[in-house]
């Protein structure tokens, strides 16, 4: 079973057959798809009622059908990794509120929309649910502009038979719809699949989802898309695939988007109970079995055991036999107004109890996960649930949820490990990450060099010390070697093999194999052996002796003239020439790290100019590293670019460079564009970040 987006690295969950994927982008990554009348695989032959309806449906729905261009985070090793993925959405008012799948855009950075115009929009996050795995974007506009909206059907007047189409861009193409006929409209995970649940960020999908099944194709960028039906109205959110397609329902998709629009969140009741269909050999009648209750939870204060049959709750009777109408008794129980005292009848040991109680709001599981760079870790608030499974008495402190192995926190004295859980910083209490972050700012303020920090972290139910360096360290200057006599000349070891090639045994040397342009006026030339100075033969012979004459020049001061024994076809001449001052080597140019972007540059060094063949003075920054998953890394950035300009202004070097730089920092741009030459081309390369303090980086 696979959500239906664009991805590329699979998650084995259970069975060989089972795989979830979360969107990363890249297609071609599916394996089997489903197979019907909408399939590449067969022919359908439909009535002329049948085609003519499927065009009024398709032209109703498919100008309201958008495609979605997600950067996307995942957390790992200790930082925030951005990958770039795709989906599909379906404009559901006119105002530009799309309704997609929480895997396509929950954990969204950046967000763009081509519409069926093939008009590129960019799109804010409004809300997203991972519980139904639903979320809702808004469209940047002006305010005046109306855009093409489809319009919600009745999902649960599906009947298996039915004709639907599915609309989408599967793996990110232009779009495509596909024909089938609805399978199952009470599709839900069988036992068979145990212990595998779909669950998405710890929420499990299917306790209140029940898909309708359908045998329209689908792929990995479908998700998201609209299931609609012959009258062109959406009837449900293509989600799933396991050779069957599946489909969240539309009167629920409706709901949930209704919620999120109004408050940006869907509000729910939690009750702390644990609901099961009734045991086989349970005696006959309707309700619920009770399995359990959360310790301190609203269930457990009311009187709830485990073991009893709840038979009716704030008047809605229960009914659960079957695995299948499970989802629907969950969502009567957290659709219960919150902070309302209701009444539920259970069944105890065979007498009837009346039960008072008072749901409280449902968080949300996960909290989200942040980077926080100057400890080297990914970090996120606990949730109560949370809390009680790690088995604390509160949700206090930050829980670490990846570090890097070479960053502060990984290097530490004590080295903490993910699911540990910082609970002071130098005697200081932590309740919060937005606390955590808070003492972090008061620990870096003003600082040059990582401070040592006295951390309090709880890993099961012991409680550590470490010590860790908080900060950023900065790229370093090398600082200037020594300058010494150089030789502006490449050459190789004359082996013995080579000079039994040229019919020269027992002749030992240096062959040279480039003239650099400061030694063009030397009189050397490509081919020349070098055999001897200063009178003294050159003994080099092996491969290892690489090194003999430079260190032998080095020995010189600069300036000097040394008297060179050359063989130049077969005849020996001497050549007397200055020594002049070696060049900057590469981890001596001065260098600029970004930390917003990812990346590092240095300046141009002689032996750069040399091996690219540019002129002498070459202006521009040379790129030296480009941090996976950063946003430099999107915008194909590249190891060995030479920027050039930035946003049209000419770079002389890395000081220049570095100026710019920080003014973008400043005024944080929506869009930088930077000009490189890389190898005998030239590129333009426009990154588009997510400001730390401008999330949805409008365009």
């Amino acid at each position: 079973m696979r959500p239906a987006s664009s991805l590329g690295r699979q998650w084995i969950i259970s069975l060989v057959f089972l795989t979830a994927l979360l969107c990363l982008g890249i297609p071609g990554t599916r394996g089997e798809t489903a197979k019907g009348p909408g399939s590449s695989t067969g022919t359908l032959s439909v009535p002329e009622a049948v085609r003519k309806a499927v065009d009024d449906a398709v032209e109703a729905v498919k100008p309201a059908v958008v495609r979605i261009h997600v950067v996307m985070a995942d957390y790992e090793q200790g930082r925030e990794d951005k990958r770039e993925a795709s989906g599909s959405g379906v404009i559901i008012s006119k105002d530009g509120y799309v309704v997609t799948n929480h895997h396509v855009a929950g954990q969204s950075k950046q967000l763009v929309c081509t519409l069926y115009s093939k008009e590129e929009v960019g799109a804010d996050l409004v809300g997203t649910d991972p519980l139904t795995d639903i979320s809702i974007l808004k469209l940047r506009s002006d305010g005046k502009k109306e855009f093409p909206a489809a319009r919600f059907g009745d999902s649960s007047r599906l009947a298996v038979g039915d004709y639907v189409l599915a609309l989408g861009s599967p793996y990110a193409l232009s779009q495509s719809v596909t024909l089938g006929i609805v399978s199952n409209t009470e599709l839900v995970m069988p036992e068979l699949f145990w212990p595998f649940k779909f669950t998405l960020e710890g929420e499990e999908v299917g306790s209140i989802v029940r898909w309708i099944g359908h045998d329209a194709a689908i792929y990995g960028g479908n998700s998201g898309g609209p299931l609609i039906s012959m009258k062109g109205e959406i009837v449900g959110i293509n989600e799933i695939s396991m050779g069957l397609s599946g489909a969240i329902p539309g009167n629920l998709a409706k709901e949930i988007a209704g919620k999120i629009i109004k408050d940006g969140k869907v509000i729910r009741a939690w009750f702390g109970l644990d609901l099961q269909p009734l045991l086989k050999s349970f005696p006959g009648g309707k309700g619920v079995l009770v399995s359990g209750t959360i310790e301190g939870s609203p269930a457990e204060k009311a009187g709830f055991r485990s073991g009893d049959i709840l038979v009716r709750i704030a008047g809605e009777e229960a009914n659960v036999r079957f695995a299948e109408q499970l989802p629907l008794f969950n969502q009567t129980l957290i659709s219960l107004p919150v902070g309302q005292e209701v009444t539920a009848l259970v069944r105890r040991e065979g007498k009837e109890l009346t039960l008072k109680i008072t749901p409280r709001e449902r968080e949300y599981l996960r909290p989200k996960t942040q980077e926080i760079k100057p400890w080297g870790i990914t970090a996120r608030n606990l949730s109560l649930l949370t809390a009680k499974e790690m088995k604390r008495k509160t949700s206090d402190g930050v829980l670490v949820t990846s570090l890097s192995p070479g960053g502060p926190s990984g290097q530490a004295s004590t080295r903490m490990l993910p699911a540990d859980v910082i609970v002071e910083v130098n005697g200081k209490p932590v309740k919060s990450l937005e606390a955590f972050l808070q003492l972090t700012d008061e620990i870096t303020a003003g600082q040059a060099d990582p401070v040592p920090t006295l951390v309090t972290f709880e890993r099961n139910q012991e409680q550590y010390l470490t010590l860790v360096k908080v900060g950023m360290k900065k790229i370093e200057d090398q600082g200037r070697e020594a300058r010494k006599a150089w030789l502006p000349v490449a050459f190789q070891v004359l082996t013995r093999e080579i000079a039994e090639g040229l019919d020269l045994k027992d002749q030992t040397g240096v062959r040279v194999t480039q003239v650099y342009p400061t030694a063009v006026k030397t009189g050397f030339q490509v081919g020349d052996l070098i055999v001897g100075l200063d009178g003294e033969k050159l003994a080099v012979s092996e491969p290892e002796d690489i090194e003999v004459l430079p260190n032998l020049i080095r020995q010189y001061q600069i300036g000097s003239e040394v008297s060179f024994r050359i063989l130049r076809d077969k005849k020996e001449l001497n050549l007397t020439i200055t020594l002049g001052e070696s060049p900057r080597l590469s981890r001596e140019m001065k260098k600029y790290q970004d930390d917003n972007f990812e990346f590092s540059a240095r300046d141009v060094s002689y032996l750069d100019i040399v091996k690219e063949g540019w002129p002498e003075n070459q202006p521009g920054v040379l790129v030296e590293e480009v941090g996976s998953g950063g946003w430099a890394a999107l915008a194909h950035l590249a190891v060995g670019d030479l920027i050039l300009s930035v946003g049209g202004r000419d770079i002389p070097g890395v000081d220049a460079f570095t100026e710019a730089m920080k003014k973008i920092t400043a005024e944080k741009p929506p869009r930088v564009v930077l000009e490189a030459r890389r190898g005998i081309h030239t590129t333009f390369i426009e990154l588009e970040p997510s400001w730390p303090d401008n999330k949805n980086n409008k365009k």
